[in-house]
């Protein structure tokens, strides 16, 4: 006996024992055959209820139901209530068990009352026949309604399986009068064969009193099923006082009937419900026997136990007919699915039609308008409403009519309504009414532009959702090319689309409806196709960017910069900006998406480059469109941060690791997934999600695995480990196979091995699995799988180590993903490198290409998955800037002195982007760079420490040598003294004409920066926590300020002289006077590093900048915090400037500010509000120029990018 059953029965043990008279209860578990009369003879010579209850508990199922059906018989509904919910569930999990738990007496009872056999083939649906007991109990001894409503094929007729009672059972069908009349009559004889009446009676209204007289007198206890009951007026003639359960597909019937009660088929079976009654009708062994075809006939039954019987039913008389009915349900032909033996209709439409035809004409109009609904869609009423110029209250009278009829779904949202078709009912209206398809499409466009004119919905509006996921499906539908141009080419509607659903959505419809778009040109859908693609993961997150600023950035020639410039010219008091220097150069990514709240630590391509699987830090697997982005799939598969995933061969199956296990899903059906992870470190786990179990435990690495990865035929796996090893496994059996220990081939100076740790971070097998790459630390080993032999190595950095490889399915290419934000493509072969990509604005934890080699994607700390080009890549050139340039902006121009491709200098114009002049490359890198203000000179210092003057010509005038590499330098105003500070603690001061030099010494710690003052005065500060001021003319220090505990950062002065401000890494700022040489204010309000400040003009503002991206705005004067300049951000762990604040500069006029950091932002000094954010390609920007008159603004990225921007 179930745990539940036998727990019921002890929980009311002692009511049941107080209470009820054994002899008749035992009368009827003796003709059930559950207890014999040995049993029986035992209870009569002890205490009888208690024995009998004793006995009960030992037996199984079978005597539970008995002893509740003969508790109800004996008049104990009390009792039996106490007992209801502990009733066992009658199991029928194949033919040969599909009886059990139905006695004898009720099988009886069943074939006396006309209950129509079971049909060959069928599947229990406990939860829908345990919903219906419940409300047959509920009538208690009164008369009384059960209506069973649903679609049409939806199994109501195979649920009324049991009843305690006598069943007596009527199919009615569709009937007129002489019909039901002789129902009736058959339904009398049965019930009345014994009887003295006459034969027959002669009208309904005749045989109602019959059959009130029989159901009084012969059967008070029986229950009356009417299976498949079309029109109310049917129920008249059973109206006699007995309890009575209806099978409906009109859920109105019962309206004018008292004491009713409803139950609601579902319409559709689960997927392992529909391959059970397939495998059944087909006599498979095993249900996963030949499941590929059954699962994809499964799927396109939409979950309809009518269609799922009719095709198991034909394919038991053609069992190799399954492509063809396939095709024909994929194809919506219903016509050509013929009748079955177990259905009443000719085919399939005829079945489905015949509840449409019961509408009456102006309903069938309106049932015809949902043709073109969307698939999977719950539609607001509002919607409707707008489609039909009605109010709502009229359209939720008719839509009701549709629901009690099945012909529509409900579901009640708050306060609102949503109604949704099956698929089946959705396929079937839209074939029947593909000629109007185009027309309707366009009515509802048309009524859409009718009642919101201009205007666009705003998101407190019901119905908003639905126009922004589907109108343009709907002008697509309706072949509306300039309306749907206009709307996908629309800023506007882009901004507020993205803003509600995210781009991926957006980018599909670009995809999907190109062939319209594209009739006149496919240039401009190109334009804001790429637009979209690579923005869209800025225009998703909050804050949401201003999409106007963003199209300013795109190349002149394109649309949507175009766009973007006469919607900037019409925005009055707004601030915009213009990348003036901006190139017409394609990215070299298609597309960046944002799928993950946190760092995403691993992203790999489907065998058929559609879908992609990431997974991440935020403990999620996501599964998204390769083209679009938009997703497939969420699951939260793990308690831990997920590591790595991959795609079995097949694309069926999703392995992932995390730092506690594996798990396995299967992804080409969302709504079976395995979560199952292993919680022990050290092992790897192999999941079949056939049989919902760990196939192989995979024991042997001596530390955490980090990375796994099936071999293209997918019998071996390989594994790697923080303990040094890589490991090669048999996939089926889980035995280990062979063990390269990596740490071997990392020696010291001495050959002896290394004793750093040495963490195998990745692997990957060439095409035929021959080979397998290695990546551990800062080099990449390719090993020979049947020897396990080196064939190649190489070091691929000095700087960063390998977080990730991958081989091109050509077995030349491989990708590595680098810490330091970058990826490089290394051919394997001449073991040079390719090309080098940067995007990225944090770690790169992974790359890995497409199943062709066409694609490559790579994964990263910033949340973003780019997914690249593979030929452009490898065709781009590797010329970048470094970020250490200066600026001078001189009558109207803007010259830039930069460092280019790291030997070389470069004297560009900013206005035009055109290179002036540039030197030969240097023997050691450069590291800075100045420019003196009438142009005539530039400087720059090596990371030798060699130092170099040259003219306005780039010829070379003087040389000098430091110890370390030189970080900063500058002239001084008379362009005699150029002034540098290295890695020490020493300033020199050079006269670079006469080549004399003074050294200032005096700070202890390397110096952070320097700064010239009025009367040859220099300001410098230092990471020992120290500022002072110096006399450049006699090398003396004269005053020395003790600012901070840690690192000075940053030094800022006054305009008017009187004063400095310094801040450090203890996470304060201060405010300091020259004259007194004392501290005038702390300002201690910062949570992080203070990293930069500056004034304002007017002598009255200081504004501070941390690491935490938070900016403060001080009254000099005072002291007091005047404003927090930080907007809210909703993403998790993003800072809010999008990392440090680097640098500040004021407007002229005070009122605005400029910080750079992540990106760059303008602010309201007086609100402390942004104004405006300029999204760089790459991050990390380390300082901004500004013009004097506050409207050019000049920058460079991580990525090497130049911005030189102008107020629009």
């Amino acid at each position: 006996m179930d745990v539940r059953s036998r727990n019921y029965l002890l929980m009311n043990r002692q009511a049941l024992e107080n209470d009820i008279k054994t002899s008749y209860i035992m009368d009827h578990m003796i003709s059930d055959e559950v207890l014999t009369l040995q049993e029986e003879e035992r209870v009569r010579q002890q205490e009888r209820a208690a024995m009998l209850i004793n006995i009960i508990l030992t037996k199984d199922n079978n005597s539970y139901r008995s002893f509740y059906n003969a508790l109800l018989l004996e008049g104990y509904r009390d009792l039996a209530a106490l007992l209801q919910d502990g009733i066992p569930a009658i199991s029928s999990g194949n033919r040969k068990s599909s009886m059990d738990g139905m006695t004898s007496h009720v099988k009886t009872i069943l074939c006396e009352g006309g209950v129509p056999q079971r049909p060959v083939v069928f599947v229990t649906r406990p939860k829908l026949v345990d919903a219906i007991k419940k409300k047959l109990y509920c009538l208690g001894s009164e008369p009384g309604w059960v209506t069973v409503y649903g679609m049409a094929g939806c199994g109501k007729t195979l649920l009324e399986d049991y009843f305690p009672g006598g069943v007596h059972w009527i199919s009615v069908g569709k009937q007129d009068k002489a019909g039901l009349l002789i129902k009736l009559q058959n339904l009398c004889s049965r019930l009345g064969h014994d009887s003295a009446l006459p034969q027959r009676p002669l009208n309904i209204e005749e045989a109602k009193d019959r059959l009130r007289l029989l159901m009084l007198r012969e059967y008070p206890r029986s229950l009356l099923v009417l299976d498949d009951i079309w029109d109310s007026w049917v129920l008249k003639a059973f109206d006699n006082q007995c309890q009575v359960l209806i099978t409906s597909r009109d859920r109105s019937v019962t309206d004018a009937v008292c004491n009713k009660y409803e139950v609601h088929g579902e319409s559709g079976l689960a997927h392992e419900k529909g391959l059970e009654i397939l495998s059944l009708f087909g006599e498979y062994e095993n249900i996963r026997t030949g499941q590929n075809k059954l699962t994809l006939l499964v799927r396109e039954c939409k979950g309809s136990p009518l269609v799922i019987s009719l095709i198991g039913a034909l394919l038991r008389d053609f069992p190799n007919r399954w492509e063809y009915y396939l095709r024909q349900l994929q194809n919506k032909q219903f016509k050509r699915i013929r009748k079955s033996s177990s259905y009443d209709y000719e085919a399939l439409d005829e079945a489905m039609s015949i509840s449409v035809e019961q509408l009456d004409d102006n309903y069938k109009d309106y049932y015809k308008d949902l043709s073109i609904l969307p698939k999977d869609v719950k539609v607001p009423t509002k919607v409707l409403c707008i489609l039909w110029d009605m109010e709502t209250e009229e359209v939720e009278d008719i839509l009701q009519e549709f629901v009690n009829k099945s012909l529509l779904f409900c579901d009640r949202n708050g306060k609102s309504f949503h109604y949704y078709l099956h698929d089946l009912q959705l396929d079937f209206l839209t074939e029947k009414n593909r000629n109007q398809l185009q027309e309707l499409h366009k009515n509802i466009v048309n009524q859409y532009k009718k009642y919101y004119k201009l205007n666009t919905p705003v998101l407190s509006q019901e119905d908003c959702m639905y126009w922004y996921n589907f109108l343009a499906y709907h002008m697509a539908g309706a072949n509306m090319q300039q309306e749907l141009r206009d709307l996908m080419f629309s800023l506007d509607w882009i901004k507020a689309k993205t803003e509600l659903v995210g781009p991926a959505h957006l980018i599909h419809e670009y995809v999907e409806y190109s062939s319209i778009l594209d009739q006149k040109d496919s240039t401009v859908r190109e334009n804001f196709q790429e637009f979209l693609s690579l923005n869209g993961h800025l225009l998703g997150r909050q804050p949401f960017p201003d999409i106007i600023q963003l199209g300013l950035c795109q190349p002149e020639t394109s649309e949507v910069c175009q766009q973007a410039k006469l919607r900037a010219q019409r925005e009055t008091g707004a601030f915009y900006l213009e990348w003036i220097n901006k190139k017409s150069l394609k990215n070299l990514y298609r597309l960046v998406v944002r799928p993950h709240r946190d760092a995403v630590y691993h992203a790999c391509f489907s065998k058929d480059r559609q879908r992609i699987a990431s997974c991440g830090a935020d403990k999620t697997l996501q599964v998204f469109k390769a083209e679009s982005g938009e997703r497939l799939l969420e699951i939260n598969a793990h308690d831990d941060e997920i590591l790595c995933c991959a795609f079995s061969a097949d694309g069926e199956f999703v392995a992932t690791c995390s730092r506690k296990g594996h798990s396995f899903f299967q992804t080409n059906n969302s709504d079976f997934c395995l979560t199952n992870s292993v919680q022990i470190l050290k092992t790897k786990s192999v999941w079949d999600l056939n049989k919902k179990y760990c196939r192989n435990t995979m024991i042997g690495h001596e530390n955490s695995v980090n990375h796994c990865r099936f071999s293209p035929n997918d019998e071996y796996v390989a594994s790697c480990s923080t303990d040094g090893t890589v490991k090669l496994w048999e996939a089926r059996s889980g035995n280990e196979l062979k063990s390269i220990e990596i740490k071997d081939f990392f020696k010291n100076a001495d050959e002896q091995p290394d004793d750093v740790e040495v963490l195998v971070k990745c692997c990957s097998w060439s095409r035929n699995g021959d080979m397998i790459l290695v990546g551990a630390k800062n080099k990449l080993l390719l090993f020979d799988i049947k020897t396990c032999g080196l064939l190649t190595q190489v070091i691929v950095s000095h700087h960063s180590t390998i977080q990730y490889c991958d081989f091109c399915p050509g077995d030349e290419l491989v990708a590595v993903a680098l810490s330091h934000c970058s990826v490089e493509l290394w051919n394997i072969k001449s073991l040079s490198k390719v090309a080098y990509c940067r995007g990225h604005m944090s770690w790169v934890h992974c790359v890995t290409f497409s199943p062709d080699g066409s694609l490559f994607l790579t994964s990263s700390d910033d949340q973003t998955i780019r997914i690249w080009e593979t030929k452009k890549v490898c065709k781009s050139s590797d010329a970048v800037l470094k970020s250490e340039l200066d600026v001078v902006f001189h009558n109207g121009e803007v010259m830039i002195l930069a460092i280019y491709n790291q030997k070389h200098l470069q004297l560009i114009n900013g206005n035009t982007d055109n290179v002036i002049m540039q030197t030969a490359a240097q023997e050691s890198p450069i590291s800075c760079c100045c420019l003196s203000e009438d142009l005539k000179f530039a400087a720059f210092g090596q990371e030798s420490g060699t130092i170099k003057v040259l003219n306005s010509k780039f010829d070379f005038k003087n040389s000098r040598r430091s110890l370390t590499s030189v970080q900063h330098c500058r002239f001084t105003p008379d362009c005699q003294t150029l002034i540098s500070s290295a890695h020490d603690s020493v300033i020199q001061v050079w006269n670079w004409q006469l080549s004399e030099c003074a050294l200032l010494r005096g700070h202890k710690e390397a110096i952070k920066d320097f700064r010239l003052l009025e009367n040859s005065k220099l300001l410098s500060w230092s990471f020992d926590g120290t500022v002072k001021v110096w006399n450049i003319t006699t090398g003396n220090p004269e005053k020395d300020f003790a600012c901070h505990g840690g690192a000075v950062l940053s030094c800022a002065v006054s305009p008017d002289g009187s004063k400095f401000s310094s801040t450090s890494a203890d996470k304060t700022a201060k405010i300091w006077s020259f004259e007194s040489s004392s501290v005038l204010h702390e300002l201690k309000d910062h949570e992080a590093c203070v990293r930069c400040c500056t004034f304002s003009p007017n002598n009255k503002l200081l504004a501070t900048g941390d690491d935490k991206g938070e900016i403060r705005i001080w009254d000099v004067l005072t002291g007091a915090l005047l404003h927090f300049c930080s907007p809210v951000t909703v993403d998790e762990g993003e800072p809010t400037h999008g990392g440090w604040v680097t640098d500040l500069s004021f407007s002229p006029d005070s009122k605005m500010l400029v910080s750079s950091g992540g990106y760059l932002k303008w602010w309201n000094v007086t609100t402390g509000e942004s104004l405006q954010t300029f999204y760089t390609n790459g991050t990390n920007l380390k300082s901004i120029h500004v013009s004097p008159d506050f409207k050019v603004y000049v920058t460079v990225d991580n990525l090497g990018i130049l911005y030189v921007l102008q107020k629009f």
